[in-house]
């Protein structure tokens, strides 16, 4: 039976390690959620070499001052807005309309957008690119995205957003992707330092 302890103990020790690599790491719904698609190698859009030494995106610190309430004022009659990407491929959107908010007592707004043809399963998604003082820095240099869904509307005319919940584009991770290249008018002279962070290749 002893011959078999140093194997056993071997074994333990392996598997102990194993879990622990497989150990989610995340201080939020969002957190575990992102982490979880990018270590999964069916949907992650890291590279083979990103994949292999992944342990986990890293985010500022969570933040409600982040989380606003936004008025929300619709452009039903805008034309649509192509935009470029970061390759010659070009996407069309609506502009569903324009939000406003307030952080540190400054008021911002920026242009939502709508995809023109959803998908069925997409049709609730609204887009939110922007641009902060965070990017190049510890943000991607070319600007974060935000999911807000028309579901979230209020009847008081507002929509919540959380910028905690910001995500860079594909393309901060592997060239392999043509993103949506976010206008420069929806910059935000203030600094965002919520949601994901810049990801060191």
């Amino acid at each position: 039976m002893k011959q078999y302890i140093p194997f056993l103990l071997l074994f333990i020790l392996m598997s102990c390690n194993a879990q622990k690599k497989r150990t989610l790491t995340g201080k939020s719904e969002f957190q575990l959620e992102m982490n979880a698609k990018f270590k999964d190698a069916s949907k992650s859009p890291l590279t083979k070499k990103g994949l292999k030494k992944f342990k986990g995106l890293d985010f500022f610190p969570i933040d409600e001052k982040y989380k606003v309430t936004a008025k929300l004022t619709k452009t039903p009659d805008a034309p649509l807005f192509k935009f470029p990407t970061t390759t010659n491929r070009v996407v069309t959107y609506k502009k569903y309309g324009v939000v406003s908010f307030i952080i540190d007592n400054k008021e911002f707004e920026l242009d939502i957008y709508q995809d023109e043809h959803p998908k069925e399963e997409y049709k609730d998604y609204l887009f939110l690119p922007f641009l902060d003082k965070t990017n190049g820095k510890t943000s991607y240099a070319g600007g974060r995205f935000v999911e807000v869904y028309t579901t979230d509307e209020q009847q008081n005319g507002t929509i919540t957003i959380d910028f905690n919940k910001a995500y860079n584009p594909y393309c901060a991770y592997s060239n392999r992707y043509s993103c949506p290249i976010t206008p420069r008018n929806n910059y935000l002279d203030i600094k965002i330092e919520a949601g994901v962070m810049t990801y060191k290749k």
